[in-house]
């Protein structure tokens, strides 16, 4: 078609293209933070006037779908396509597995949640990691889950996203072991809020995660045995119940289906827990500043370690691995045990 047959319409422009034919475009304009700005929409029309003319109006309509919104593919976007894949990896994950990603996700979702995600840079990732420098776990476990997020965008949702941005991360790492109870400390649970105190004789008896002691269910205990529960690799293992927490557990009230109750259905969680924890700990002063929760747990290896039992059966109560095990019976006292050891090769 001759240059000077081409249609004329506002907005409609004819560009030479490499075949030297002409093409027509749509120009678009409008303003955005008080600038004009303008695009450009090739029309595909082959060659065809009414195809042109109906292209024209789809453009001038708003219509085209380079007109249309592009999906932003946010952090909310795909934390919820995350959690509501009952596969997300290679494998199943368990309910303990995901319950564990589940602060940095909520975290994620509160600050970046209507961002994209293809925004996120290395840089911007290293600021946030070095900001919560004084809680390296948790600095750690952010990092740890944007990777992992990043991976299954690309993976399982097939995002056009760049190269990972927490790939070969340089890592706080494990600062120090959680510190055993000393015996003062214990020895002042007595003062403690009720909820701690309970929180703290399961711990200390079943040698649990603290996550998974506060919780405990009732029917959890069933004669002289009780279910401990591994939340890392999902398993419940039945474990002979220490008469000292049977007899606690005995006088203890019961307002619920858990030993520590939010409700009738629920347990009390362990953020309340550990708010409590906390209040009471600071009311002992600075020394009791080194020692949380989780150091009771560490306790219930020193102490089986100083009555006398041998790694296997350690692990047999906590659940817990042989170098842990290990580590934590280096920290028992070794008068206490070698005054049992002494009283035992005295017995007839």
């Amino acid at each position: 078609m001759r240059r000077d047959r081409m249609p004329r319409k506002r907005h409609l422009t004819w560009i030479k293209n490499r075949r030297g034919g002409l093409d027509p475009y749509h120009r678009v304009t409008w303003t955005e933070n008080g600038k004009q700005k303008s695009r450009s929409i090739r029309l595909d029309w082959q060659e065809d006037l009414q195809r042109l003319d109906a292209e024209y109006w789809r453009v001038e309509s708003g219509q085209h779908e380079r007109q249309q919104p592009q999906a932003k593919r946010t952090w909310r976007e795909l934390i919820i396509a995350w959690r509501k894949d009952p596969k997300p990896g290679k494998k199943r994950l368990s309910d303990a597995t995901r319950r564990s990603y589940r602060v940095e996700m909520d975290l994620l979702m509160e600050k970046n949640g209507d961002k994209a995600v293809s925004a996120m840079t290395r840089r911007g990732l290293q600021r946030a990691h070095a900001s919560m420098a004084a809680t390296p776990r948790k600095a750690d476990k952010l990092v740890q889950v944007v990777s992992l997020l990043w991976n299954y965008a690309l993976r399982k949702l097939c995002w056009p996203l760049g190269p990972n941005p927490a790939s070969g991360w340089d890592f706080y790492g494990v600062q120090r072991p959680f510190e055993p109870w000393p015996a003062w400390m214990v020895d002042k649970l007595d003062t403690a809020p009720q909820a701690v105190r309970t929180a703290a004789r399961l711990i200390l008896g079943k040698g649990e995660r603290p996550s998974a002691a506060i919780a405990t269910r009732w029917d959890d205990f069933s004669g002289e045995w009780m279910v401990v529960r591994d939340e890392k690799t999902d398993t419940e293992i039945e474990v002979f119940c220490p008469p000292s927490l049977a007899d606690y557990l005995a006088a203890a009230p019961r307002s619920g289906i858990f030993v520590l109750a939010k409700n009738l259905t629920e347990p009390l969680g362990y953020d309340a827990v550990e708010k409590q924890f906390r209040t009471w700990r600071k009311s002992l002063g600075e020394r009791a500043a080194p020692f949380s929760l989780h150091g009771l747990r560490k306790l219930a290896i020193v102490q089986l370690a100083e009555a006398g039992c041998s790694d296997a059966e350690i692990q047999a109560i906590t659940n817990q691995s042989a170098e842990i095990v290990a580590y934590y019976r280096s920290r028992a006292s070794r008068k206490i045990m070698s005054r049992n050891a002494q009283l035992r090769r005295e017995q007839p």
